[in-house]
């Protein structure tokens, strides 16, 4: 059921000559039961404020629409501002449209209080926008974010796993994250190469402080970087084998095995290191 008054999204991308860029990761995602369901995971209550990044030719938009958030949507394509327009106008007060690269605006100035990430994220931009959100200075109440299946099993990759790394890491430290839905490469177009997946991130409410971020992005990206040799080579820039001995760590073990909880200490036995009176 069309809740708005507006034609079918393949019709108004045909009436407006609309195919989707390679160049911007552009996979429009047309199936209304799909983005509705996308819409209901993300648990929006009526009235909430959600962002949401690349929304093309709005098929999400009107599913967040449709449950009564307030949408502020940012848009890199002004090819798509006609539709976009319409769409706002179609629903008065309920949609706000910034045309605008995502990785550069400030998302508290535009929400003006707490708000929602609610995404069915261009591939080539997906993680930098995540690592934005997980580490800088403002938190979303939530995020539901479509990725490609690989970087959705990424995000949620225990240790031990080949999928498990720096993302990972971020990901977890900062959020709690989940894999809750599937979407086929079909119910996109134009189909991509790979099947995509739904991830739902949380805040921590013991999420780390900004600083203690930078140092675990400083220290995954040294493990994971050299991931097959052992923290006391690859950690050898920030301390080698002595700063996994002051984190409780084998300085054999390789950063695959690592958890969490480990990277964490890792990254503030190097803060404090770094802190150290010469």
């Amino acid at each position: 059921m069309n809740t708005l008054d507006l034609p079918p999204l393949r019709e108004a991308l045909a009436t407006h000559g609309l195919t989707a860029k390679k160049a911007f990761g552009q996979h429009f995602l047309l199936d209304l039961n799909i983005t509705r369901k996308i819409a209901r995971l993300a648990e929006i209550a009526p009235g909430d404020v959600v962002i949401e990044v690349g929304p093309g030719p709005g098929g999400l938009t009107r599913a967040l629409i449709e449950a009564e958030a307030r949408v502020i949507a940012i848009e890199k394509d002004e090819r798509f501002r006609p539709l976009l327009e319409a769409l706002a106008a179609a629903a008065p007060g309920a949609l706000s449209l910034v045309m605008a690269d995502a990785l550069g605006v400030d998302e508290a100035a535009l929400a003006g209080g707490p708000a929602h990430v609610v995404s069915n994220l261009p591939y080539n931009v997906g993680t930098p926008l995540l690592i934005k959100w997980l580490t800088g200075p403002w938190t979303p109440r939530s995020m539901t974010l479509m990725f490609q299946k690989e970087v959705a099993q990424r995000i949620v990759a225990e240790p031990g796993g080949a999928a498990y790394g720096r993302l990972a890491v971020i990901a977890q430290a900062a959020a709690q994250a989940r894999s809750v839905l599937d979407v086929p490469a079909r119910a996109f177009t134009p189909p991509p190469k790979v099947d995509s997946a739904v991830v739902r991130l949380e805040p921590r409410p013991d999420r780390p402080a900004p600083e203690r971020l930078r140092a675990l992005e400083a220290v995954t990206a040294a493990a994971f970087g050299q991931r097959r040799k052992m923290l006391r080579s690859s950690l050898k820039p920030l301390g080698g084998a002595a700063l996994a001995a002051a984190a409780g760590l084998d300085p054999e073990a390789r950063a695959e095995t690592i958890d969490v909880a480990g990277f964490l200490r890792l990254a503030e036995a190097w803060r404090e290191l770094r802190n150290r009176p010469a």
